[in-house]
């Protein structure tokens, strides 16, 4: 692993992804665009995003082939969009701690921007884009699998988190719960607006969510109000 001009912080990471990440790139990944806002327009991470998101898709696309050759091809694209979800890439995130890498801008940071799906699911995807560009193709899929891969193992992951908000109304009315009511809350510059939605049930705030749009916002909400009824739903059960 290359450790020159690596510093400390990024060389653990670079050691949980287990990839040699050009120092050049890694930084570039974990650059936030609130940061490089901040000092003077330095080039960010989006590009490297946009890359990543293709690295992402490919190796999951294929691996879904492999893994189940009895599936249709709606049934894989469902298995698909559940693990390449902006929910499911920062729960991959967030079990690298990847939050504490990212460089961000003050405000950003301020309002929990360490901790957003969003930015994690984004910066996740950075990440393969720089390793694909500094180990190849082979490597950058690899680190794909080994990450995401295990999400495939979970049936929930075509459920709850492909439509959350659908999810969520299904549970609360199974629970004899009103409908759930969101409220959305806008911080931040034009350039890099941040949203944070409230999901109520019966007047009682729920769950919360962050995006960097109203519907990433509201799925978030939707989808940790999901988890929290079920889980709820689960314990208070005979036997449980």
């Amino acid at each position: 692993m290359t450790d020159h001009a690596v510093p400390a912080g990024q060389r653990r990471l670079l050691e949980q992804l287990g990839v040699d990440i050009d120092p050049e790139l890694l930084s570039l990944a974990l650059t936030h665009r609130s940061w490089a806002y901040e000092h003077g327009g330095v080039p960010h991470n989006e590009r490297l995003e946009f890359l990543g998101d293709s690295i992402l898709g490919q190796a999951i696309t294929i691996e879904l082939y492999r893994r189940f050759p009895d599936s249709t091809e709606g049934e894989l694209a469902k298995r698909r969009a559940g693990v390449v979800s902006t929910v499911a890439l920062a729960e991959v995130a967030r079990a690298i701690g990847l939050g504490e890498h990212i460089l961000l801008g003050k405000g950003e940071a301020a309002s929990g921007g360490a901790g957003k799906a969003s930015i994690l699911a984004d910066t996740m995807e950075a990440l393969f884009g720089a390793a694909f560009l500094s180990a190849g193709h082979r490597a950058s899929a690899d680190l794909v699998l080994r990450l995401v891969g295990p999400l495939l193992d979970d049936p929930g992951r075509t459920g709850a988190a492909l439509d959350p908000k659908t999810a969520l109304q299904e549970v609360a009315a199974a629970l004899g719960m009103g409908a759930p009511a969101y409220e959305l809350e806008a911080t931040g510059p034009d350039h890099a607006r941040t949203f944070a939605a409230r999901v109520r049930i019966d007047g009682e705030v729920v769950a919360e969510g962050t995006g960097t749009s109203k519907k990433v916002a509201e799925m978030a909400a939707a989808l940790a109000a999901h988890g929290r009824l079920t889980a709820e739903a689960a314990a208070a059960a005979p036997g449980a």
